[in-house]
């Protein structure tokens, strides 16, 4: 007996102990216009303990012995904060911290950052914020992410105007595309330098070339998620923007005297259309360019006590081209919702919700073709939730609500229409681990997603995997890979060379009953899900403070795929019931890999900045028959960013991209002919050739298009008037292909005549801030 109490006696007293503890939460934010200060780092001087914000400058550090501490908070571009606390048992201490702008680079930021490396696996995936993304020169002069997302690693866009952006293997359908956490289903407009996003309202994005965690579902290949910040909560401002490409304006501020509601506003719109033939009449016979887009996006946002904010917000975005007066593409997509954050006062959780809506409908028009339309609408409604642990461990779950209706209409290669017309809901949970060892050498981070697609009665299990292994302070290991499927489906074809129309529809169900698998096996087909398997490896390490070294490995198997079937020449009903189905099906399965690698050096310093990206990878589709090369597929790809700032006050700026790919596949013309139009037995074979040729194509994409290269710089000046504090100007100076390189975007089979990616494209940006 007396053992028994002295063992509970102990155990009791242990509790205690451990129990001497309390938390440090809070949320950062800028002193200028009270926006959350994403990756600050938090340290609490004298102990282990440390933390950096989220992307809404949450943080919390649990089980801090109780005690007096000084808080230090650090990031860059601005002043270091400290602040004295007393943390008390079982206390949770709430700060809410403003810090001022001010170039503040100290050793502690340095140290912060290798610990931040060190409990973060960061596998296949960039995290970039608003600077990041200025670094990248583009045609027009004006920043957009789109320009940064082209040379993210294993990342393929396919031209200038109307190209599309594939990641490792993955097709535009298989990429998620996040705002706020709500689906943008069409990111990039029809001239490949401009997305729908503001640049000056993104916060910061996290783009997933593979293997991401169970937070995310429904897509099979990448997923950029991008975050906008609120609008200044202290003071009236804005910015206006012009070039020969585009025209901008944003405006924001508080809305109350509290200041606790502000707005934001932004507009875009293309002027293409309208300068190009007088600035530059060599392109395209001096018809200029027929791009038109238009961008708008609103937002309101509530700041509560504390951390807690509720927003809502608006959107519409807009695109029409007209390509060599024979198609007209035009596009429309708006949308809306809500978001908020919560934080309980006696509770160490975090919770975040949403509920949003979009639509996007796009058309083309072709000559002497029918027309072909997609639309689709989409809801949903998510909770997530966060509870940080000791040790940098964390435990993040939630579950969300989608409902969707598509309606489609196309026509395949020999003019059947494929049509649909559905509504579907799908429902998703996730819980995600990750667990960081004391001696912080182990970080692993499981995690599983439950996905129910109810249009094809099926609920899937999808296992997520993520780690890393520090070897040394400065080389650490990771890992990444994972099960993931889709319910969306592309209205295009992997075969295709050039298409401009791209649409959604759910899961198909006009398939074949079987799939043969490339050793000759027949696979029954239960429904049309799109599946893929992904491993991703790789290593980091820091050379020196100022220079690293990433390199990683991946593999991704795409189980099932559906695509649009060519082949289709039959319709599937009960007069052709004895006809194989990969011929008289709307869509087929096929199977697929893409594997490859890449290596990216950074080189970081207060002047000068160098990104260096080198990617091999190669992509093959299975179709039952026979194995093929996607139009996308790249063997090489290179890309070289640097910056470097000089003059008083740092305030001239030069930025260059050079991007060298090796060429895309297509499918080569073998011959010409006359194909006989005989109806009958009786019919003049001599007298029924047609009156126009036919071509006789390659049965796959065996031919390879040109090595694609090309050279992009700008020049900035920062004029800041001593006069007004909150104005700033900008001059932009920039050249798009400096030395003209002519890379082809498509020959006409017909006349041989080649049609060129833009040439070289000189621009003059002004941008004004205040």
């Amino acid at each position: 007996m007396r053992l028994i109490i002295t063992a509970a006696l102990i155990l009791f007293t242990s509790n205690l102990l451990l129990a001497q503890t309390g938390t440090v939460r809070g949320i950062v934010k800028n002193s200028e216009d009270g926006n959350a200060i994403p990756f600050a780092k938090v340290l609490i001087l004298g102990t282990d303990k440390f933390d950096a914000t989220d992307i809404d400058g949450l943080f919390s550090i649990p089980e801090v012995p109780v005690g007096k501490y000084t808080v230090r908070i650090t990031s860059a571009a601005f002043t270091e904060y400290t602040q004295e606390i007393q943390v008390t048992q079982n206390g949770i201490i709430d700060l809410k911290v403003e810090m001022i702008a001010g170039k503040s680079l100290t050793q502690v930021d340095v140290v912060f950052d290798d610990k931040d490396k060190v409990t973060d696996p960061r596998t296949s995936v960039v995290k970039i914020t608003n600077t990041d993304i200025k670094r990248v020169p583009v045609t027009g002069g004006t920043a957009d992410i789109a320009g940064y997302f082209q040379t993210v690693p294993g990342v393929i866009s396919t031209g200038d105007q109307g190209g599309q952006v594939y990641v490792r293997g993955g097709t535009p359908i298989q990429n998620k595309v996040l705002l706020d956490g709500m689906t943008i289903y069409n990111p990039f407009h029809s001239i490949g330098f401009y997305s729908v996003f503001e640049t000056e309202l993104i916060r910061s994005a996290d783009i997933y070339t593979g293997g991401f965690n169970a937070k995310y579902g429904g897509r099979i290949s990448s997923v950029m998620d991008i975050s906008y910040r609120d609008g200044n909560t202290k003071r009236f401002g804005g910015g206006i923007s012009l070039s020969p490409f585009t025209s901008q304006i944003l405006l924001e501020g508080p809305l109350t005297k509290k200041q606790n509601v502000s707005f934001v506003f932004t507009g875009k719109a293309s002027v293409l259309e309208q300068t190009s033939k007088t600035l530059y009449p060599y392109i395209n016979d001096g018809e200029g360019l027929p791009f038109n887009f238009y961008d708008f996006y609103g937002k309101v946002t509530i700041h509560g006590d504390q951390a807690n904010k509720f927003s809502v917000f608006g959107f519409s975005f807009n695109d029409q081209v007209t390509y060599q007066a024979v198609s007209n593409l035009k596009w429309n997509s708006f949308g809306g919702g809500s978001n908020f954050i919560f934080v309980p006062n006696n509770s160490e959780l975090f919770m975040k919700g949403r509920f949003n809506f979009s639509t996007y409908d796009i058309l083309l028009q072709e000559e002497n073709l029918p027309d072909r339309s997609s639309g689709i609408l989409g809801s949903e409604l998510a909770f997530d939730f966060t509870y940080h642990l000791p040790g940098k461990s964390k435990l993040d779950y939630g579950f969300g609500f989608n409902y969707f209706q598509t309606d489609f209409k196309t026509f395949n290669e020999v003019n059947r229409a494929i049509e649909q017309n559905n509504s579907s809901i799908e429902a998703g949970a996730y819980v995600t681990y990750r667990h960081v060892t004391e001696n912080r050498r182990l970080i692993i981070e499981p995690g599983i997603r439950f996905q129910g697609y109810a249009s094809v009665g099926q609920i899937t299990a999808e296992p997520r995997l993520s780690g890393k292994y520090n070897i040394t302070e400065v080389i650490r290991m990771k890992l990444a890979g994972g099960y993931f499927t889709q319910n969306f489906t592309s209205t295009t074809s992997d075969k295709d060379v050039v298409n401009l129309f791209s649409g959604f529809i759910t899961a198909p169900q006009n398939l074949p009953g079987t799939f043969v698998t490339p050793d000759g096996t027949e696979k029954p087909i239960n429904n049309g899900l799109q599946k893929a398997w992904h491993i991703i490896g790789g290593f980091e390490v820091d050379l020196t403070k100022r220079l690293s070294l990433n390199v990683e490995g991946y593999y991704k198997w795409f189980s099932q795929m559906t695509n649009v079937n060519n082949n289709k020449i039959f319709e599937d009903n009960a007069i052709n019931y004895d006809v194989a189905d990969v011929y008289k099906k709307d869509f087929i399965v096929e199977s697929g890999t893409a594997y490859g690698g890449d290596v990216v050096f950074t080189f970081t310093t207060k002047k000068f900045y160098l990104w260096a990206v080198y990617a091999i990878g190669k992509v093959t589709r299975w179709d039952g028959f026979q194995y093929y090369s996607p139009v996308f597929d790249r063997r090489h790809n290179v890309n070289l960013i640097s910056t470097y700032t000089f003059g008083k006050n740092e305030s001239w700026e030069i930025t260059a991209r050079w991007n060298l790919g090796t060429g895309f596949p297509f499918k080569q013309t073998n011959g010409v002919y006359e194909k006989p139009t005989i109806s009958d037995i009786d019919a003049d074979y001599w007298t029924g050739n047609a009156n126009s040729l036919t071509f006789l194509y390659d049965d796959q994409n065996n031919g390879r298009l040109p090595t694609y290269h090309r050279l992009d710089m700008n020049i900035k000046k920062t004029i800041k008037p001593e006069k007004y504090k909150n104005i700033k100007y900008e001059l932009i100076a920039g050249v798009t292909n400096i030395y003209s390189r002519q890379n082809i975007f498509y020959v006409n089979r017909v006349t041989n005549e080649k049609v060129y990616q833009l040439p070289i494209m000189p621009s003059l940006a002004f941008t004004m801030k205040f």
